[in-house]
Formats: structure tokens, sequence, C-alpha cells
């Protein structure tokens, strides 16, 4: 298989209230505004694919990841305080795996290339944070916690040159996992 992303199609379906009820809203593309579509957002069931899910929109504010299955009171279940407002559907990808991460922003301090899931990069590199990377191969999730918790953001291949910069001002991130196609 190819390093490239293969295009499958993603399938979510959003409902005004909880246990899929009210209107709906389906969606198999990225979505930058929610509201323009539903005026709440209180459950979900993603068909296939999987994407991250935002509380502001154009992609902004705290991310989530939901893979295939039904998130009848997604609010509660993953600890939301606000409405879904974005949505992007994450490639599947095949091939290799690989991000170098930096402890500083502009890609400053000491620095790992990674392959495969880390669940603390404190014990395996003796790095204390992580402040910039380059998405050389593969979809990401970082976390703000040791072991895949926390505040948890969405990254695709590309330099990332500070995290500050992309809202990200006091958030560490300490674990990282990719997003394999048995999500899918």
């Amino acid at each position: 298989m190819s390093n490239t992303d293969m295009n499958m199609r993603g399938k979510i379906t959003f409902y005004e209230e909880k246990n899929f009820q009210g209107r709906s809203y389906e969606c198999m593309n990225d979505c930058s505004d929610m509201t323009s579509n539903l005026s709440r957002c209180q459950s979900c069931r993603v068909e296939s694919g999987c994407f991250m899910v935002y509380d502001r929109q154009n992609y902004m504010g705290n991310q989530y990841f939901m893979k295939r299955g039904e998130y009848s009171d997604y609010m509660s279940m993953m600890g939301m305080r606000e409405n879904i407002k974005s949505c992007r559907m994450i490639p599947m990808h095949r091939g290799q795996f690989r991000m170098k991460i930096y402890e500083r922003e502009n890609f400053g301090g000491q620095s790992h290339e990674m392959m495969d899931d880390c669940e603390n990069i404190q014990e395996r590199y003796r790095m204390s944070d992580c402040q910039s990377c380059n998405v050389m191969d593969g979809h990401w999730l970082m976390y703000e916690q040791p072991n895949f918790r926390g505040k948890m953001m969405y990254m695709r291949p590309g330099e990332y040159k500070s995290f500050r910069d992309m809202g990200m001002s006091n958030q560490k991130f300490m674990s990282m996992r990719r997003i394999m196609d048995s999500y899918y």
C-alpha cells in the first residue's frame, strides 16, 4: 500500500436532541459551522469513518475524537460543556506513521522522531513538554496528559511551529497516538 491517504467516505449524523431525536443533519465532509444546519446538537451517530468535533466554529476550541459508534448523549459521555459547532472528517491512512516532536516552539530544543504511539513522552524521551511538531506521515492525536488522557488535538500532515499560536497556550502534550485504520 502507498503512504497516501485513502479517500474513504466518512458519515456522521448529528441530532438536535439526546437519544437521536429532533432534527438531524448528515455530514460526509468537513463542516466549519454546524449552527447553519442545526440550532444545537446533543447526540450523534458515526456510521463510518472517524471525525474530530469541536465546540467552536471553524475547527477551534476543545476537540473530541469520534469513531464509529453511537453517542446518545455525547456531552455527558465525553465531558463536553458546549454543543458541537464544527467537525472535520479524518481521512483513512495506510502506510507508515512518522512525526517529529520538539520540546520548544519553532522546532527548538530536544527532538525525537516517532513512528508509534507514546503513552508518556517524559518517561520515554525525558521530555517535559512538546511545543511544536512536524507530522510527516499519518494522522495523530496528541493528549495533554500521559496515557492518552485529557484534552486532545488532531494533527494531520504538516508543520506545526507553535501550539500556542494555534490557541493551545497553556496546554502541554504528554502522549501521542496514531489514528489507525482499525478505528474505521
